[in-house]
């Protein structure tokens, strides 16, 4: 789908503004935060432990507390896990994982909260520290392994998150942050969810997600993320949503996504609801077998009908991309099934080409104004939905095949090995920060 060129002008504006709106990170380098080491093995920890939980927690309390500009330091080895801690308030601080901690215990909640954090950074220096949740164990029935909460000028980088019971890293109101090279395995599940985002100003970069949930996606309230080089490797796929009540989302940046199997290169979904979603650009998708391509879906039956008249979507840009989808009998490549009592408007669709695996390509489109496909121009009220054949794009190309790439998800039944985390998240691209252990 060619765009004129007054499109490609109002496509780059946006792309400008839907960026991050500040600096993110730690505010002092990392060694400021190493005049005090407090190793879990000077609190009562030892390696081998059957719970690591109460030494982390009296770490914490009784030497990140007490003195800023501190590490917690976890040291290579193996360590179980039963009791969860809540890591509450330090400002000037690090959390060191290079060893594997395994959940044993079943309760509910987090094994890991942090909270009203200030200038910290979670990290593994051997880029090999890893959470296993071993949820094969506990389906839906255990804890989620990571929420960072109302914490600003943060970091999260070169570990592995595997196997939760239910979620697997929840960014939660927070600001200023950066995330990269992280690996995320779970199981081929719904309720696996990678990475849940809120807040503002945070930027996710260089992370591979397998699951059959979101990958990484955008939870209300949300605006200026920065969302790139991420691999969803048989994945459910990320996402916005899902959107209820009071929506207030805006400014989000998603480039150089590459899905390979999994349900959607992207969605919007929602029910009911109401609120906006508006400047948002998807740039540099690519997508091998999903089941859904391109996706906008304001009446998703998978969450029961929100109060309002729906969420108003505006001003989001689709541009260069390319992929393909397992069965276009089953859905069309693209859907913009937008809410009847609040049209999508500003819509913007441009060097998209996606196909399917069986030569069959429809663009459905419902209450939906802009440019491109089957969307209507200008605005208007609701419509039906309507359903439009097309043939294989002349520019469609068959999508790159990253070494890596999972033919299937992982079983629900049984244990999940910890893999490592790779150093390319998308065809072509390097990473953009050398893993810890080489240096970064």
């Amino acid at each position: 789908m060619f765009l004129p060129v007054a499109l490609l002008c109002v496509l780059n504006a946006l792309s400008a503004l839907a960026q991050l709106s500040g600096s993110v990170g730690p505010t002092t380098s990392r060694s400021s935060k190493q005049a005090t080491i407090c190793n879990v093995l000077s609190y009562g920890g030892t390696v081998g432990s059957s719970d690591i939980g109460p030494a982390i927690q009296s770490a914490f309390t009784n030497c990140v507390l007490k003195n800023k500009g501190s590490t917690l330091y976890i040291p290579p080895g193996n360590y179980d896990m039963a009791t969860w801690v809540t890591l509450k308030g330090a400002t000037q601080w690090a959390l060191q994982l290079d060893g594997v901690i395994t959940r044993t215990a079943t309760t509910g909640g987090h094994m890991f909260v942090v909270t009203n954090a200030n200038d910290f950074e979670m990290w593994s220096s051997t880029s090999a520290g890893a959470i296993q949740g071993n949820g094969y164990q506990c389906r839906n029935a255990g804890p989620r392994l990571l929420r960072i909460i109302t914490s600003k000028n943060f970091s999260l980088h070169d570990l592995i998150f595997v196997d939760s019971p239910e979620f697997h890293v929840i960014i939660d109101n927070s600001s200023n942050g950066e995330l990269y090279n992280l690996a995320i395995r779970g199981a081929d599940i719904g309720g696996s969810d990678g990475i849940d985002l809120s807040g503002s100003n945070v930027w996710v970069h260089d992370v591979e997600v397998t699951n059959r949930d979101e990958c990484v996606t955008i939870k209300n309230p949300s605006s200026n993320h920065q969302i790139e080089r991420i691999w969803c490797n048989q994945s459910g796929g990320s996402a916005i949503g899902s959107l209820g009540s009071g929506t207030a989302i805006e400014n989000i940046y998603y480039k150089n996504i590459y899905t390979n199997g999994g349900s959607q290169m992207f969605m919007i979904k929602s029910n009911g609801g109401d609120g906006y979603v508006k400047n948002v650009v998807f740039d540099h998708f690519m997508g091998l077998g999903t089941a859904y391509g391109l996706d906008i879906d304001e009446f998703w039956s998978d969450a029961a009908t929100a109060p309002g008249d729906g969420v108003v979507l505006s001003n989001i840009t689709f541009s260069n991309w390319n992929g393909y989808i397992t069965d276009g009998h089953r859905r069309s490549a693209y859907r913009l099934l937008c809410s009847d009592s609040a049209p999508c408007t500003g819509i913007t669709i441009g060097d998209v080409y996606i196909w399917a695996e069986n030569n069959v390509g429809t663009y459905a489109c419902e209450s939906a104004y802009g440019h491109g496909a089957c969307l209507k121009s200008g605005t208007g009220s609701g419509y039906a939905a309507t359903t439009t054949s097309y043939t294989q794009p002349a520019a469609y190309v068959s999508p790159t095949a990253l070494s890596g790439n999972l033919a299937s998800g992982f079983a629900t039944n049984s244990p999940i090995p910890i893999p490592t985390i790779p150093t390319t998240f998308y065809p072509g691209l390097p990473q953009i920060s050398p893993l810890a252990k080489n240096g970064g």
